[in-house]
């Protein structure tokens, strides 16, 4: 990449993915400007866990083609992948391990300098140091949400991907969460999928929804009048293929 300024952190270019007959994404192009933090929207089944695994490297796209941080997604997936963060559905974490060996475990894997002390660290920030010695497998679901954050964040990612990152998490980690992104969101990019749009709209610089694989909307934040894009999303939700 040289010594030149990114002056994207995603590029995204007449990105297709096809499941058999059926167009998940449908030519999707838009580019988003370091630092920012891209909120999309969509019915169910309009695709927006799908371009989150392709720009993730965890899906190839049919067609067309996508950068994060100026790096090819199917291309340089491996450098890539040293340099995102993702928190989704799924915790990513061993059942059988304690919080603080899952968490080193994902260290050494990144190389994460003074292991131990960012495992502390992060521990003590999703509030877990409590229960660093115990197994994952007697975790809440909310527990394991603020772990998997944690994991996500191990190795400082430029661009941090959150899927529905709010789902089964009570007030209090709810809480935890805010003040995590509030702490490092000038630091990172940001690119997080939500159905709770004003906790979206709060927290996004950009916003974009999604229906039918295509792009409905897509424009930052001081452009969005409130009104007209709550009700352009209403009427997208009837087209969902849940």
């Amino acid at each position: 990449m040289g010594d030149e300024p990114q002056t994207t952190a995603l590029e995204v270019r007449e990105l297709t993915r096809a499941f058999g007959v059926r167009r998940a994404l449908d030519g999707v192009s838009f580019e988003l400007p370091p630092y920012a933090f891209l909120s999309i929207f969509g019915p169910n089944g309009a695709g927006k866990t799908t371009l989150v695994k392709v720009l993730t490297t965890l899906l190839n796209p049919t067609s067309g083609n996508a950068k994060v941080l100026g790096l090819d997604v199917v291309a340089d997936a491996v450098e890539m992948r040293k340099r995102i963060g993702l928190i989704s559905h799924n915790p990513l974490l061993y059942p059988d391990l304690t919080a603080e060996e899952n968490l080193r475990f994902f260290s050494e894997m990144y190389d994460v300098p003074d292991a131990r002390g960012r495992v502390a660290e992060l521990l003590e920030a999703v509030e877990l140091d409590h229960r660093r010695l115990d197994l994952t497998r007697t975790f809440s679901r909310g527990m394991l949400q603020r772990l998997s954050i944690a994991r996500a964040l191990l190795h400082r990612p430029e661009v941090i991907f959150l899927d529905e990152p709010y789902s089964g998490l009570d007030p209090h980690a709810m809480d935890i969460l805010d003040g995590l992104i509030a702490q490092i969101r000038h630091e990172h990019t940001f690119v997080m999928i939500s159905h709770d749009l004003d906790k979206g709209l709060e927290l996004c610089s950009h916003a974009l929804i999604l229906a039918r694989g295509r792009i409905v909307m897509y424009e930052p934040r001081e452009a969005i009048d409130d009104a007209a894009f709550r009700e352009t999303y209403r009427s997208t939700v009837g087209m969902g293929v849940a």
